[in-house]
């Protein structure tokens, strides 16, 4: 069996890596080619580029590239077609990857599946249509998206979120990072500007200014930046600006798996944590860290998305309880007052928040099959 796998963003990599993890499981014999970053290379992936030109945010943001992406996108469909895999899982970046679905479908009957479904429930439902005419077959994350899929014509499979099986550390973990960064028992906050150049550019001096209020009410309060490997550069050159004397982690100075221990010791040791938008909420939900979610973006836009949008929340554990349980400030009110003293509330009443945590893991299928694993099942299934 051939697969040909394409992500475009750090977290489409770890979904990536978990369904070829999948698929070797049943079906040993299956060759992979595509687009991936680490963890799909860690699967056998030779990339066909490297994915982090894929990983930009915004109508504006990428205007300037799309020359460039416009000839990514031919070439990775040329990749396609030329090596006849069995299947075409594209995995989220559906701007880039739906059009390569698309060119693939026109040149070919190559059997297409899309890992992530749109967001059709928040804001142009119309896509599920548009998409039916290329993707055969829909993987979702969130149990409420199904019908969605199944109304424009597509097989539609909830195989539930990466991040309900992925390790979590213990107490002892967390109390040993504590221990091993001098932090001891003193208030704890977790930092986390985005996993894009143009994230962290954007978001790092809000965040920075967000925390000077918080830090002068809680002296002895330490924060931590765990750094994504592609911005780890620019984000020690941002927090230089920050108060507090920030520990950055920089995953690029250890071992993979070395690095992704000390991440997720550092995630449970957390009493708060101020993030970017995007499913890092659900990783902190994974651990129990009570959080704070901001997010903005270039003026247009956020001008062209806001009108869009038919949900009021973009935090995945609000969507998911229906509740307001994680307070978030998006687009202009993605500002360092409000954000500073929604830390400060957090932090005085973490307990608000564990409930929504826990029953946003429920829901997303903590406690059966791994969803890498349920993804590969589907797609098998969907090749019978």
């Amino acid at each position: 069996m051939r697969a040909f796998v394409l992500a475009g963003e750090p977290s489409g990599d770890r979904l990536g890596g978990a369904l070829m993890t999948g698929l070797r499981t049943l079906s040993p014999d299956v060759e992979f080619a595509g687009i991936g970053g680490v963890e799909m290379r860690a699967q056998g992936l030779e990339s066909l580029f490297p994915m982090d030109e894929l990983s930009v945010m915004g109508i504006a943001e990428v205007l300037p590239r799309y020359r460039h992406l416009l000839r990514r996108m031919h070439q990775t469909a040329d990749a396609v077609l030329e090596w006849q895999p069995d299947v075409l899982i594209t995995i989220d970046v559906p701007d880039f990857a739906l059009r390569v679905a698309r060119e693939v479908k026109a040149r070919s009957d190559i059997r297409t599946v899309h890992y992530v479904a749109p967001s059709v429930w928040a804001w142009r439902p119309g896509r599920a249509a548009k998409m039916a005419r290329s993707i055969d077959q829909v993987l979702a994350l969130l149990p409420f998206e199904p019908p969605y899929m199944e109304a424009a014509g597509m097989r539609c499979d909830f195989v539930g979120h990466p991040v309900v099986s992925e390790p979590v550390a213990s107490d002892a973990e967390a109390a040993a990072f504590r221990t091993d960064t001098g932090i001891g028992d003193a208030p704890m906050i977790l930092v986390l500007p985005g996993s894009r150049r143009n994230e962290v550019a954007r978001l790092a001096p809000i965040f920075g200014e967000a925390l000077r209020p918080v830090l002068a009410r809680h002296a002895s309060a330490r924060v931590v930046v765990p750094a994504a490997a592609p911005v780890a550069a620019t984000v020690a050159e941002q927090v230089k600006r920050w108060p507090g004397a920030p520990l950055v982690l920089d995953p690029s100075d250890l071992p993979r798996a070395q690095a992704a221990e000390r991440k997720r010791r550092a995630f449970a040791a957390a009493d708060v944590a101020l993030a970017a938008s995007g499913t890092v909420s659900l990783e902190l939900a994974a651990v129990r860290t009570p959080m704070v979610v901001a997010y903005d973006m270039n003026w247009i836009s956020w001008q062209i998305i806001s009108r869009m949008v038919r949900v009021d929340s973009a935090t995945l554990v609000n969507l998911v309880t229906d509740s307001k349980a994680v307070p978030e400030f998006l687009g202009p009110a993605c500002r360092p007052q409000p954000i500073a003293d929604a830390l400060d509330r957090t932090l005085e009443a973490p307990g608000k928040q564990l409930a929504a945590l826990d029953a946003t893991m429920e829901a997303l299928g903590r406690g059966g099959e791994a969803p890498g694993l349920r993804a590969a099942r589907a797609v098998l299934d969907g090749l019978a």
